[in-house]
């Protein structure tokens, strides 16, 4: 295991402003690490950088963005780089869902969903990483879910988001091996988050027990010690990401159909 050191490093996080995001960010500071906060409430950001700078002592940078909007990753990079910051630390964790019958969910928050969980996730990643790769040291970690691993039902354009980022992400840990940038695919299964009430329903958990936001965020920092390409939070849900390995592809589709119906139906 070669220990990654976050200590005076900078860390740029998305979703900062609650659960996982909220929680890396104080973790990465509690080793050292300033950080820039990103997400869409400017008060929530200001309140953490506040208190993140008081408890830890290192800076804290509040940068409000909807990372959802066109040229939105863009212009957080530009007001990075006028603060006279280098991002030696990237957490793609932004990223919202949704859950239902695929013909009755709205599908303008859909193309919205895409945006944010693929196009802006690869964006950012092109701003930040050319750099890591020049200096020899950095870290990349984007955050995919469970639902990575298996086509699922009512939450199939979450789900294959989710998908899309840990092939994009496995795919540049083998391009960067050896150059001293390190890339995690960070997987949750369902954790106690603000997640489920954004998206409106719990049936998306489809009756998991919730993890919480610190075991996950101590996965990650598991995995990027460890030099893993992808890390699942969870023995039960590693066991359970296998499962496409073992079942023809269209049972493991059926399966997931059956656990995740929604109640209504």
């Amino acid at each position: 295991m070669n220990t990654y050191s976050y200590q005076g490093k900078l860390a740029v996080v998305t979703g900062a402003s609650s659960g996982i995001g909220e929680v890396y960010a104080g973790a990465l500071a509690a080793r050292g690490c300033h950080v820039v906060l990103a997400a869409r409430s400017a008060k929530k950001l200001q309140a953490l950088a506040g208190e993140i700078q008081r408890k830890y002592g290192v800076q804290a940078y509040a940068l409000p963005c909807d990372l959802a909007k066109a040229g939105a990753p863009r212009q957080l990079a530009e007001s990075i780089a006028a603060l006279g910051l280098t991002v030696d630390i990237l957490i793609n964790n932004a990223g919202i869902g949704t859950h239902g019958r695929f013909e009755e969910i709205d599908p303008e928050r859909e193309q919205a969903e895409i945006i944010l969980n693929t196009a802006a996730l690869v964006d950012l990643t092109h701003h930040f990483l050319p750099g890591m790769l020049e200096r020899k040291d950095g870290v990349v970690v984007n955050v995919a879910s469970m639902a990575a691993f298996a086509p699922c039902a009512y939450s199939a354009v979450y789900g294959a988001t989710k998908a899309f980022v840990l092939s994009f992400s496995e795919a540049l840990w083998a391009e960067t091996r050896g150059r001293g940038v390190r890339v995690l695919t960070l997987c949750p299964g369902a954790t106690d988050t603000g997640f489920f009430d954004a998206v409106g329903s719990r049936d998306m958990a489809a009756g998991s027990t919730l993890s919480t936001p610190e075991k996950v965020v101590q996965a990650g920092f598991r995995g990027i010690d460890k030099g893993s390409s992808y890390i699942v939070d969870g023995r039960n849900n590693h066991m359970a990401a296998q499962m496409g390995r073992f079942l023809p592809r269209h049972r493991a589709a059926i399966l997931m159909e059956r656990i995740s119906r929604p109640k209504e139906h």
